[in-house]
């Protein structure tokens, strides 16, 4: 067993409150991605457990609501000063679990926390109205209350943000909360809802149950009390809970997949775009949802790009993310590897262009280097599909028009991205491009005060900003005659 907390290194289930250890019948090993050790073994939920966790959040839900926003916001703003206080055992952990390098990985928890304290500050600006009346003696009202119970499934490439997102937002707005933290990535969610546990959080407010993820989520999102789902995940697994949302029209948020598009023209000042895009893309080892990926470089840009692009990304050091001078960490689990390899092995039967760096690693881990993938035509695999690794394909284009065609031929819209110095070029791609989430010249695009949503394929809603805390809100008109 490696270096863990106490709570991590016989990870149990959270319910009302009080850590449990799951009663289901199978038991998950977590390993280190970066060489295959046993982190720790877990017993997932049981439907008794999953029960459990579902009248907790029940009998917790009228007595949230009925805290004052800005004293629920006290309960936020207190848990991320826990995770700042906790940044290095917190991101230690995150790095075991899910490999990303740890200067990565203690920015997740910065970035988590300071959501915390922008949904502590606007959930007290859920804000109502007056609607003028047509008559005397008439009031008319819209207020905006907690949708009530709900039921959150993060993805495991970011083992803070992406539960830590969902309860922020559910928490400023008066909803008790179920999270499933990914199967593969567990132990960081534990180490958050143990802050708030400290922070003062009420039992019910927030319970923590993992393990057989489709049994789940069918018997969560079943339940009467649960009356709103939010998932972080892949598009597959968001049709299937999206259907299982409509059999009783439950309020739903789905980030899902991506495959993000980068155009860049001829005037882009290549000296400041590719250490921005190799940053962008190679961080987690390219699993990132709005990780760029697909290509499209101006004729005249295109040879230096893709020669000024591969050794910066050749340049990165791969390694154990606990390692000083580690740039780029493995990916989640071994699998992966042969996952990704498959985007290859379609673009050399295609006849492409690769470029690699020659880096080898130890075996043991879930290693792959950076690749860079040449010439390709927009049938190919990493042209269409989501690769989630250290994998990009470069293609030419001619015009603004095509390049904005030829970007938007996919079914995902979650982010986009474009260099440029033209003003028109940056207004005429931002208007054109079908994403969620689009970056001019830059590629950082999710802040707490912004929203992060795509369109198309990648789901619908949004977390952050005010569209996050209005997720967990509804609507209610009352007129009045007195």
């Amino acid at each position: 067993m490696n270096d863990l907390p106490e709570l991590c290194k016989q990870p149990k289930q959270l319910i009302d409150n009080v850590w449990r250890t799951g009663t289901g019948n199978a038991v998950t090993e977590l390993v280190n991605p970066a060489n295959g050790s046993v982190l720790a073994r877990y017993a997932g939920a049981s439907k008794s457990d999953l029960d459990d966790a579902l009248e907790s959040a029940r009998k917790a839900f009228p007595h949230w609501r009925a805290i004052p926003a800005f004293n629920r916001g006290q309960v936020l703003r207190r848990a991320a000063a826990l995770m700042r206080e906790r940044i290095d055992i917190i991101a230690s952990v995150l790095t075991q679990e899910e490999g990303k390098p740890l200067a990565e990985a203690r920015s997740e928890v910065q970035i988590t926390a300071d959501m915390y304290d922008w949904f502590a500050e606007e959930g007290v600006r859920a804000y109502g109205r007056i609607v003028p009346a047509r008559g005397p003696n008439l009031q008319q009202q819209v207020l905006r209350e907690p949708v009530g119970v709900s039921a959150a499934f993060a993805a495991w490439n970011f083992p803070a943000r992406n539960p830590g997102y969902k309860i922020a937002a559910a928490l400023a707005a008066g909803c008790p909360l179920i999270v499933k933290p990914a199967e593969e990535t567990p132990l960081t969610c534990l180490l958050l809802a143990q802050a708030l546990i400290d922070a003062g959080m009420p039992p019910g407010v927030v319970n923590v149950v993992y393990g057989d993820a489709p049994a789940i989520s069918e018997h969560l999102i079943a339940s009467e009390v649960v009356r709103k789902i939010t998932l972080t995940g892949s598009t597959r697994v968001g049709r299937l809970l999206a259907e299982l949302a409509a059999k009783d029209t439950k309020k739903l948020t789905l980030e899902l997949g991506g495959q993000a598009p980068v155009l860049v023209f001829d005037d882009a000042d290549l000296d400041t775009a590719i250490p921005l895009l190799v940053a962008s893309k190679f961080r987690n080892a390219g699993q990132t949802c709005i990780s760029p990926t697909r290509f499209f470089v101006q004729e005249e840009a295109y040879e230096s790009f893709i020669d000024a692009f591969a050794r910066a990304a050749f340049a990165l050091k791969l390694g154990d993310g606990l390692a000083a001078g580690t740039a780029m960490g493995p990916l989640v689990r071994r699998r992966r590897v042969a996952d990704v390899r498959a985007f290859l092995d379609d673009a050399k039967a295609r006849g492409a262009r690769v470029l690699d760096g020659g880096q080898m690693s130890d075996p043991a881990g879930a290693f792959l280097a950076p690749v860079v993938v040449a010439d390709l035509d927009d049938d190919a695999k990493l042209m269409h599909d989501e690769p989630f690794g250290p994998i990009i394909g470069v293609t030419p284009f001619k015009t603004l028009d095509e390049a904005v065609t030829r970007a938007n031929h996919v079914p995902y819209g979650l982010a986009a991205y474009a260099f440029t110095r033209s003003l028109h070029n940056a207004h005429a791609v931002s208007e054109g491009l079908e994403a969620g989430m689009i970056g001019v010249n830059t590629c950082k695009i999710s802040y707490p005060e912004t929203p992060f949503g795509g369109v198309k394929a990648s789901g619908y809603g949004s977390e952050g900003a005010i569209e996050g805390l209005d997720a967990f809100l509804v609507t209610k008109s009352v007129s009045m005659a007195y």
